[in-house]
């Protein structure tokens, strides 16, 4: 669909509102579309994600190489562990202030944890076809037996952790520390022990969802550019749960008091970049993606130390061959994770023969680009925690898996959990895998224009809550097994909407709503996808003013 001259007029001295002006298309679009582009930035049952990925959708830049690892002693034929070279050529580029570091063509065998801790620093290989890293040992092996802060004998290297960790060192050092010492760590925003902030003001009044500005007891400590991170407690009436799940009545007789998992996840996480300040009200870069009520102590603080400008580039990622193992019992053949990461990207990377490929936990304005799982099966393809917002995956694949599962192993696809939002999985090719939450009360996330041979399982246990929070959209999928479990998810998501799907069935996982009542969700061109506009993320952008 052509969206001619429609722009989305956001920030700066358009301050609190958004305005759409909306021009002609060729084709007639769904109702849901229409009344989306008249209400872009609080609509019921569609969110706004067009400011998903490194920095709002922005391509990542072009820096020229500083350094190439075959200087620092790197072998290019397996012959030698190369992680002490590339580590060193890491740390002595980012200590300069950032810049490429080149991975020739070859195999370079790792047999540690290839650490990019440092601000705008680049790993470049010359193509994932070319460049391999070789990883011969276990984060297990490596750091040490991992374990849940909620207890139990399950390992924790099944979703957290990477062979390429994207981390800030100041923020990872402490992170393996605690587990070395077995006092298991929070992951996110605000530290090991939930204390790694400071706040810098408070916010006056009710702010309604989807505005840009917001007014703050002191301004004095804020400017333009600065990035802070907006906590927001609930009620002892969980109103703020509730409104993440779209108030409907139904959240009124579930029982929030039994989810201590999730009600562990508070306060509620977001970061963002401050726009400008004007006297006491302070315009952020984005629209708000929850309302903000008096009752639930809403401030701006700092956060526990976050990269920034850190890329991954052009590189595969393969495990030496071991037996998939049992669910939740994996060793940590991880392939690359973005932890309390902002504005940082992935391009052309591969992750071949892991226990879990690609992780976002607590990542902000992340884009994953032309990234593919493939091998022998993995636990979590993607997965999206942790209060992780705002990221953007395109062009992603997941491989039919070279091997039989293994007995009592289980694989998830692209997850999403721990009221993380405004993520998007765009423009995918998954030949294994589902829709994913683990339950964790996600909300206003899409997965748009994929491609999925479904025959996953959603996760997450009993006392993480709901497996969906409001504004979840799944807009043009095609599902090639005609499974319907975790993708039409109009009967199961609240304020929901699934639009331009193929036909689909209920067999295997059958999904049942968390929530009594009517969820107001909506069905839209259900069994064709031919939808227009064909891409939900994309013409959300358009409306934005960017191709």
């Amino acid at each position: 669909m052509a969206l001619d001259r429609r722009k989305f007029l956001v920030g700066g001295a358009a301050a609190a509102t958004c305005l759409v002006t909306a021009g002609h298309a060729h084709a007639d679009p769904p109702e849901l579309w229409q009344q989306f582009v008249a209400n872009p930035c609080n609509h019921p049952q569609i969110p706004n994600i067009a400011y998903a990925g490194y920095r709002f959708g922005e391509r990542p830049p072009n820096r020229p190489s500083r350094t190439n690892v075959l200087r620092y002693g790197a072998k290019p034929d397996g012959s030698a562990d190369a992680s002490v070279a590339i580590n060193r050529a890491i740390k002595d580029v980012g200590s300069a202030g950032g810049g490429v570091v080149f991975v020739p063509a070859g195999t370079y065998r790792i047999d540690d944890i290839i650490e990019v801790g440092y601000d705008n620093v680049i790993l470049r290989g010359a193509g994932s076809g070319q460049t391999t890293l070789f990883a011969t040992r276990s984060l297990e092996q490596i750091v040490g037996i991992n374990r849940s802060r909620y207890g139990g004998s399950n390992s924790a290297w099944s979703w957290c952790g990477g062979l390429v960790w994207v981390c800030h060192r100041d923020r990872r050092t402490p992170l393996i520390e605690a587990i070395k010492t077995q006092r298991w760590p929070l992951e996110g925003w605000i530290g090991n022990e939930g204390a790694d902030t400071s706040v810098i003001t408070t916010i006056v009044g009710a702010v309604p969802r989807g505005s840009f500005t917001v007014t703050v007891a002191d301004a004095g400590g804020l400017e333009p550019g600065r990035r802070v991170l907006l906590q927001v407690d609930d009620d002892p009436a969980h109103g703020l749960l509730k409104h993440m799940c779209g108030d409907i009545p139904g959240t009124e007789s579930y029982i929030w008091t039994d989810k201590t998992k999730l009600l562990s996840y508070k306060p509620f996480m977001w970061p963002v970049r401050i726009a400008a300040v004007k006297g006491s009200e302070v315009t952020l870069a984005q629209p708000l993606p929850v309302e903000l009520r008096t009752e639930w102590n809403a401030r701006l603080t700092t956060s526990a130390p976050a990269i920034t400008g850190a890329g991954v580039e052009g590189l595969t990622i393969r495990m030496v061959k071991t037996i998939r193992p049992a669910h939740l019992q994996d060793k940590g053949y991880n392939g690359l994770v973005f932890q309390c990461a902002w504005d940082c990207w992935a391009d052309d990377v591969s992750v071949v023969d892991s226990d879990n490929g690609f992780l976002l936990v607590s990542a902000k304005g992340v884009t994953l680009s032309r990234t593919r799982v493939s091998g022998r099966g993995q636990h979590h393809s993607y997965a999206c925690r942790e209060q992780s917002h705002d990221n953007l995956v395109e062009d992603f694949a997941i491989g039919k898996f070279t091997e039989p599962p293994t007995p009592g192993s289980g694989h998830h696809g692209i997850n999403v959990e721990g009221l993380s939002c405004g993520n998007v999985w765009s423009r995918g090719r998954m030949e294994a895998g589902t829709f994913d939450t683990h339950r964790g009360l996600p909300f206003g996330n899409v997965r748009t224009e994929v491609e999925i041979f479904n025959d996953g399982s959603h996760g997450g246990s009993a006392d993480a809550g709901p497996l969906y929070g409001a504004r979840f959209a799944h807009w043009n999928i095609t599902v090639t097994n005609e499974r319907a479990g975790c993708v039409k998810i109009d009967h199961v998501a609240p304020c929901s909407a699934t639009v331009g799907i193929s036909t689909v069935r209920e067999f295997g996982q059958i999904d049942r709503p968390d929530f009594t009542g009517p969820l107001e969700s909506k069905l839209e061109s259900y069994g064709t996808t031919a939808v227009h506009p064909p891409n939900l993320h994309r013409a959300q952008r358009a409306l934005r003013g960017f191709a």
